[in-house]
């Protein structure tokens, strides 16, 4: 078998967050506007439905729409791929076909929970998706508190299946494992960061590929990466500074960015309404003051950056 390359994926790939409207429905327009939004921010592609979709409170329908329009959207300027995690292997499975007959450039998987850190149970699963679509599959590697997949496994499965191509590594802490990754498959996988873009300089330090935020702050994101890459290390380190206080906020927890960063789409004109889902951990009045400073505060960082 020839060696697998690594597929080409580099810069800022954002989660889309999912719009709703006062009452509750998914806004299809507000969608289509963030799609072309990251795109112009200098998006290389887009994730749909993840964690900061709030993709598990979307029925199984509303993520079918949702990857439809966004599809439709994008048109092909970007590759899109579709997040298929829920709690079984079938189900994954029905999501990832729909995905393939829709034209999506790859598939993002997380394992269901009740399977844990079960070596055997992960073997299937994600032998079940590589086996049953023939699209690239990303693994999310997310664990909030620990060190997530063993690397034996993630090494087994990447030389086992052809389609396992990317690794989206979400785990505590998140750099040594980038290192870790990337040095045992010889930098043949895909290795980008999440929910450790708090840590954006040292992923950038190790040679991690691509990051993969939520979707309102593209444009930062992509000029701190740019500015690395071109050999500015001050002046990334210095706009990554100007961007810690907002992640300080925002990453206290996953409920907290999600109504976070609603709020900047808003103050942009993206979204019509800031409008979540429940259940989900509410902002009391002394965060919504901090938010909406720094809401102002992505803004000006924005404008500066134009």
């Amino acid at each position: 078998m020839t060696p697998k390359s690594r597929y080409v994926l580099d810069g800022i790939v954002p989660i889309l967050q999912t719009p709703f409207h006062e009452g509750g429905t998914l806004d299809a327009d507000s969608l289509r506007r963030l799609v072309d939004h990251v795109i112009q921010a200098g998006a290389v592609g887009v994730i749909c439905p993840a964690v900061a979709s709030e993709v598990h409170r979307l029925t199984p329908d509303e993520r079918r729409a949702m990857v439809e329009i966004v599809l439709d959207q994008a048109r092909g300027k970007v590759p899109v791929f579709v997040g298929v995690s829920t709690g079984s292997a079938e189900e994954s499975l029905g999501l990832a076909r729909h995905a393939a007959t829709h034209g999506a450039a790859g598939i993002l998987a997380q394992a269901p929970e009740a399977i844990g850190a079960d070596g055997g149970q992960l073997r299937a699963y994600f032998r079940t998706l590589a086996r049953g679509v023939d699209l690239p599959l990303m693994i999310q590697d997310l664990d909030w508190r620990g060190g997530g997949m063993d690397l034996a496994l993630i090494c087994e499965l990447f030389e086992e299946l052809p389609t396992f191509r990317c690794i989206k590594v979400e785990t505590m802490p998140a750099g040594p494992k980038y290192s870790r990754i990337l040095a045992a498959t010889g930098g043949r996988l895909h290795v980008s960061g999440g929910w450790a873009v708090t840590q954006m300089p040292d992923g950038l330090e190790r040679g991690v590929h691509a990051f993969m935020p939520e979707g309102s702050m593209v444009a930062i994101y992509r000029a701190i990466m740019a500015r690395h890459r071109a050999g500015d290390r001050e002046g990334a380190r210095h706009l990554f500074e100007r961007l810690l206080p907002i992640l300080a906020f925002a990453n206290q927890h996953i409920d907290i960015s999600i109504q976070f960063f609603k709020r900047v789409l808003v103050a942009k004109g993206i979204f019509r309404t800031p409008v979540v889902r429940e259940p989900i951990l509410r902002l009391d009045g002394v965060q919504e003051r901090i938010a909406a400073g720094l809401v102002d505060r992505v803004l000006a960082l924005e404008r500066d950056l134009a």
